[in-house]
This record gives C-alpha cells, structure tokens and sequence, in this order.
C-alpha cells in the first residue's frame, strides 16, 4: 500500500500552517476514495511535544490509518549549487513518501540540487517549489509538481504571483529562492540565477 507523508515546521511548540496540511492530507484520502482522513491537530498533540526551537515533525501516514512520526530537530542550509534536470513524465501530485525517481535524477545530475524541467517548462526543485526575482516582485511557476503549502498560503496573502517560467524565459528572472513547509518566503537564502550551472546563456543552447 502506498505511503505518504507530511512534513510540518514546529517551532517553540507551535505548529505552522496546519490547515493546509490537513486539506491535503483529507484531499489525499479523497482522492483514492477514503472517507476519513488522520487528524494532523490529534497526532501532534498526543505528542506532547515541549521542546524550543526548530523542528521538522514528519508525519508518515497511509489509507487504512496507519501512522508514523518523528520529531527532527531542523536547520535551513545553504545549497552550493543546482542543476536543471529534465523529466516529461515525472508526476508528483500526491506527497508520496516513495522518493526513487527523485533520488535517481538526483544522483545523475552530479549536483547539490536539481529543478526539474517539464515539457521545457520549470517546475520544482527535489523537495521544495521555487520563486523567482523579476524587477522587485516574486512569481512561482504555474507548472508546480505539487502544489506545496508555504506556496498556497504566500499566494493568497499576495505575497508572490503565479507565472508561466519556461527555459526561453528564465533569463528574465534575476534570482530565486526555494520554499516549502520548512522554509518560509526568507530573504537569507537569495540565489543569484547563475546559482544554477547549465543555465542556458541562448535558448537555443540549452544543455541539460
């Protein structure tokens, strides 16, 4: 059976963005035709969690309502270097803990972290989406594998806009940052564009 998982930031006791970790977690059970869902609120308070700082709890769940956890002490890093990996038949709608063909691209790239490109169409990194710089505003591609929290919730308070970023136009675009439930819209981690070493200088030479 096919498991999932969630992995929600809880900092000094609190935890974050719960709603829209629930509305996934029930879309998930929904969607292969469960009625009742896990309650993410439950599960974390029965761990009586009481510790300060930062942490990642990953949830690891599956359709008959078997549960995992773990409480990971947590530190945002800096990533050396990406690499822009292409796969056209990836998909990545559900949180699937089975991260195989993730590792594999991974480990072909030769790179601290890959963003996956889609029918030439930018799209996620292996673990989190992606913003980019134009001018003083900040877009997310329309393209996302899966359509993370941290990124639901910058887009309806208006922090970030949706566009379509593709290879012939993300010369357009000055620098990016990388999201998801762990790392907030964060301006410590900018990376400047030539972060990412097979960007193409022509879209005419594109090598990935």
């Amino acid at each position: 059976m096919s498991q999932f998982i969630e992995s929600i930031k809880v900092e000094d006791k609190e935890i974050f963005l719960l709603e829209q970790h629930q509305k996934r977690v029930n879309d998930t059970f929904a969607n292969f035709g469960k009625d009742e869902a896990i309650n993410l609120e439950n599960i974390f308070k029965n761990l009586e969690h009481d510790e300060d700082g930062l942490y990642k709890l990953k949830i690891t769940y599956d359709l008959t309502g078997n549960v995992r956890t773990q409480m990971i002490p947590y530190a945002i890093s800096e990533i050396s270097d990406f690499k822009l990996v292409e796969n056209n038949s990836y998909d990545y709608s559900f949180k699937f803990e089975d991260r195989k063909e993730l590792e594999k691209m991974m480990i072909l790239s030769k790179a601290s972290e890959i963003i996956i490109v889609k029918n030439n169409h930018i799209t996620d990194t292996s673990f989190s989406n992606l913003l980019f710089k134009k001018g003083k505003d900040w877009f997310t591609p329309n393209t996302y594998l899966l359509n993370g929290v941290q990124r639901q919730h910058l887009l309806k308070s208006k922090k970030i806009k949706e566009a379509e970023i593709t290879l012939q136009n993300l010369n357009e675009y000055s620098h990016f940052q990388i999201i998801n439930a762990m790392n907030d819209f964060d301006d410590m981690f900018i990376y400047p564009l030539e972060r990412i070493k097979n960007l193409p200088s022509r879209p005419d030479a594109i090598e990935l």
